[in-house]
């Protein structure tokens, strides 16, 4: 059954301790010098240490880069040309075959060179043309059995058997006029196996868009959850730094100025952690679109929230209807109706076959080598119907047919429990993605709520009627509710990129728009 990845995480906790180590060395001007990430921002990091030449990348980039240079995409693609040359090879059966041939032959040695033994005078017919009419007369009544003996052997003696050269030319065209449905079969499983192998092409571009979608959001997140931690530790170290001008002033003791020192150093490991993280995150991406793993990469789509937060708006089709246009289902279905086939191939074997055989030749005897050409070439043409129908093969063809129809049992069972999975598939995503959205339009209201509270508390700090403990919760508490919105935003575009997948539809829209 389809599984779904989710987000890691245990980042995002990790990350969460950072603000939780805040809470204590914030103050309202570090606060003003840099605010927090929040959602519907790129968060990429303009750090010194990012490299001027970064590749920028964009989602519709990445797909494409993906679905272009993918080697599984490649050889689904092969293997829809592989089953268009098996439709063209199988369609030949089915028209007529013609074959030419020139054959020579030399011989060297041959039992009709023997001579043969002399002819006895006494079997001899020969006439004395000199003698008078009477007497030419009777030796022809005497000796006529002996002429007919003479023409007979002549009649022989111009035979082409043992001649030393031979040159055979012939043209030989065949049809097949009947086959028992085998040769109709045949062609209807090639074009189905070449229906099936586009809907795999069709099912594996829409499964590489999936994996894309998510690594390219996951990248996204990792960065937001750095550009967060960095955010704490910069508060934290301008904090020590107001921290220790106020102890050379003489309004606050050494024991504050080493708890800011304290706070910040205990952050660091926090930021490195979160940018292992980002960078695992990217090096996954560049695997999937085929970027060079030591090539920079900056990310230029952001993960902004979804248009419509009141309910799941996006129409999807009924699941029962959805099966139908799932390209895994269309193919199993192609399997389907080639095992179908095949049972007709193994019905067909217990019918005759009918051909028909056509055939033109020519045949030249010279008395050298290359003399064919001063002599005449005698014709052979003949044409003849052909019927063969074995008789027994050893029971082979029941077995056969038997195999047949456990192979077509199997298929069908097997689409059904694709249809099942198919539609638990899609039932999962779009109830992830329902959740997603009601968790967005919540945090969403929290952060709202928790800006308002970071502001009044600021303001009254300023006023003196708050403690610094007071301003770095609330701000605590804000930089909470823009990581827990921007991981919501997340789960949100990950589980529509299974949405997406369990329609088996390749992405048609920017994965963080609307809808074309």
């Amino acid at each position: 059954m389809p599984s779904f990845n989710s987000i890691n995480r245990r980042p995002l906790g990790r990350i969460a301790g950072i603000a939780l180590l805040l809470a204590a060395s914030v103050t309202p001007a570090a606060a003003q010098e840099r605010a927090a990430c929040s959602p519907g921002q790129n968060c990429t990091q303009a750090r010194a240490d990012n490299p001027a030449d970064s590749a920028l990348m964009s989602l519709e980039d990445a797909l494409r880069r993906a679905l272009g240079k993918s080697q599984e995409v490649q050889l689904a693609r092969a293997a829809v040309d592989l089953a268009g040359a098996d439709v063209t090879a199988t369609r030949a059966q089915v028209l007529p075959q013609l074959n030419a041939s020139l054959n020579y032959t030399r011989t060297y040695y041959t039992p009709f060179n023997v001579r043969a033994a002399p002819t006895p005078d006494s079997m001899k017919f020969q006439p004395d043309s000199m003698a008078s009419i009477l007497e030419r007369l009777r030796y022809i009544e005497q000796n006529a059995d002996k002429a007919a003996l003479g023409g007979l052997g002549g009649l022989f003696g111009n035979l082409p058997l043992g001649r030393p050269n031979a040159y055979v030319a012939s043209i030989t065209g065949t049809q097949v006029l009947y086959s028992g449905g085998r040769t109709g079969a045949a062609l209807r499983i090639a074009s189905d196996y070449k229906r099936a192998a586009q809907s795999e092409f069709t099912e594996q571009v829409s499964q590489i868009a999936m994996q894309v979608r998510t690594s390219y959001v996951r990248a996204a997140l990792a960065q937001q959850l750095e550009a967060i931690a960095q955010t704490a530790l910069d508060q934290a170290l301008a904090f020590q730094t107001q921290q220790k001008q106020r102890l050379d002033a003489g309004t606050a003791s050494e024991l504050d100025l080493l708890r800011a020192e304290v706070s910040a150093e205990n952050l660091r490991p926090q930021l490195v952690e979160a940018r292992n993280a980002a960078e695992v995150a990217a090096l996954d991406l560049k695997r999937l679109i085929d970027v060079p793993l030591t090539q920079p990469l900056r990310l230029t789509t952001a993960l902004d929230a979804p248009a419509a937060l009141q309910a799941d708006t996006l129409s999807e089709p009924d699941p029962a209807r959805m099966t139908m246009q799932r390209a895994a289902v269309a193919a199993a279905e192609r399997q389907v109706a080639i095992r179908q086939q095949q049972v007709g191939l193994a019905r067909g074997s217990y019918l005759p076959q009918v051909d028909l055989r056509v055939n033109y030749g020519a045949q030249n005897l010279p008395n050298t080598t290359f003399g064919f050409t001063n002599n005449p070439w005698n014709k052979d043409v003949s044409a003849g119907i052909g019927v063969s129908l074995p008789l027994f093969t050893g029971f082979r063809r029941g077995a056969e047919m038997q195999q047949a129809q456990i192979e077509l049992t199997k298929a069908r069972l097997q689409l059904g429990q694709l249809k099942e999975n198919v539609q638990l598939q899609y039932q999962q995503a779009r109830g992830e993605r329902q959740r997603a959205l009601s968790t967005i339009s919540a945090r969403q209201r929290t952060v709202e709520q928790a800006q308002r509270v970071h502001d009044l508390t600021v303001l009254r700090f300023e006023r003196g009627l708050s403690t610094q403990l007071e301003v770095s919760d609330a701000r605590l508490a804000l930089l909470q509710a823009r990581t827990n919105v921007a991981q919501a935003i997340a789960d949100f575009h990950i589980a529509d990129a299974n949405v997406e997948r369990a329609l088996g539809r390749a992405p048609s829209y920017s994965i963080f728009g609307s809808r074309n």
